[in-house]
């Protein structure tokens, strides 16, 4: 084996890296769309990643008789913006008692808080790419290494290994019963949670909105100016400034415009909110959100309740609705567990750090079971 560290996904042949991220493309889609060349390449085409970003790719590559053979999505961030699973009560404890925190290592996709694989090739080399990782942290005193949103597989196969260590969260999906239209799902739920969200979809266009689902060559250029000022509006409240450029929007819809639904409101002939979403294999992912009208109830309908229908229609198994949020419970999306890994540098900090996730990974499976059991699916034996 030998290792490569690029300093852009362009220098690797997307046919390489894909032959790695996702080998399903050669049969369909692939099991999600972040890990592909497509999708990272067109985040440094666009200058959402890279100089002056907080996220410089470093893209870690595997070599067998002069061939890739496995890879790591690794970037050196200078900060902890854009990952959803946060360290910056770590960053605080760790500056404080006089270290340096950043520059870290991190093996992600960036502003893309969805679980799926960072080991990119046959599961048999994730050790070595660990280490490798671990290697590249330590040998150039950084203070740390973090795999977030990993898959629980990998995680489970990895932790402990030099030293890694476990983390679990949680976010919330939406899972298909084998329901055939929208109206079984309702039927699946208690009567109270199913008339709230009857009453939800009626206020959301009971003022004449109509919605629209695009996807491929139905979305239009001007679509995509529309849902750029929902996502300005939606960045500079919650992040103060988006993350992705506007030229990000362009370059996905160049390579990718077949792997995304893009949900929109229209008042008439004007588009007022929208949602964006990616379509995998087996679930569509909701990514971002926006709105220049307020209307009640128009968020849910755009983002839970026209991506359950979507997926019904094209026989997805689950809808993931992003980072937090319990008020997704209550609309149908149920909390999971999601995984990271991270090493650190310094014996003493990772022994703290080690004792930390120990407490919180108990607290989030007792509120992961506690928040099940509220969860607005009737209970066996009850009203129908």
């Amino acid at each position: 084996m030998e290792t490569a560290l690029h300093e852009s996904l362009t220098e690797i042949a997307p046919a390489d890296w894909d032959a790695m991220a996702a080998p399903e493309q050669a049969t369909g889609r692939p099991e999600d769309p972040f890990t592909t060349h497509r999708f990272l390449s067109a985040l440094e085409r666009s200058g959402s990643t890279g100089k002056g970003t907080g996220w410089l790719p470093r893209p870690l590559v595997l070599h067998h008789d002069g061939r890739p053979a496995a890879a790591l999505p690794l970037y050196v961030k200078t900060h902890s913006q854009g990952e959803y699973i946060f360290d910056h009560g770590w960053a605080d404890a760790w500056e404080r008692a006089g270290g340096r925190y950043y520059p870290k290592l991190q093996a992600a996709v960036p502003f893309t808080p969805v679980p799926g694989r960072r080991f990119l090739g046959p599961p048999e080399l994730r050790r070595d790419l660990a280490s490798a990782a671990i290697g590249l942290t330590g040998g150039n005193h950084l203070s740390s290494l973090h795999v977030t949103f990993c898959t629980g597989e990998e995680a489970a196969a990895l932790a402990g290994h030099e030293g890694l260590l476990h983390r679990v969260t949680q976010q919330y999906h939406w899972q298909n019963r084998g329901y055939g239209s929208f109206a079984d799902f309702l039927a699946d739920l208690s009567s109270r949670k199913r008339k709230t969200i009857r009453k939800e979809r009626e206020t959301a266009l009971a003022s004449g909105l109509t919605v629209r689902a695009l996807t491929g060559d139905g979305i239009e250029p001007a679509h995509w100016d529309a849902f750029w000022a929902f996502y300005q509006d939606t960045g500079s409240r919650k992040w103060g400034r988006p993350y992705l450029t506007r030229a990000a929007f362009d370059a996905f819809h160049a390579t990718m415009r077949d792997d995304m639904l893009l949900v929109l409101a229209f008042n008439g002939e004007r588009p007022v909110a929208g949602a964006l979403n990616f379509i995998g294999r087996s679930a569509l992912y909701g990514r971002y959100w926006g709105a220049i009208e307020d209307h009640p109830c128009l968020h849910f309908e755009l983002c839970y309740y026209q991506a359950i229908d979507w997926a019904i229609a094209h026989g997805l198994q689950r809808v993931e609705a992003g980072a937090q949020g319990e008020h997704k419970l209550a609309r149908g999306y149920l909390p999971v567990e999601t995984h990271s890994l991270h090493w650190i540098a310094d014996p003493g900090f990772r022994t703290a750090v080690a004792e930390y996730l120990e407490r919180e990974r108990l607290a989030v499976g007792e509120e992961i079971e506690v928040l099940t059991a509220y969860g607005p699916f009737r209970r066996s034996g009850a009203e129908p």
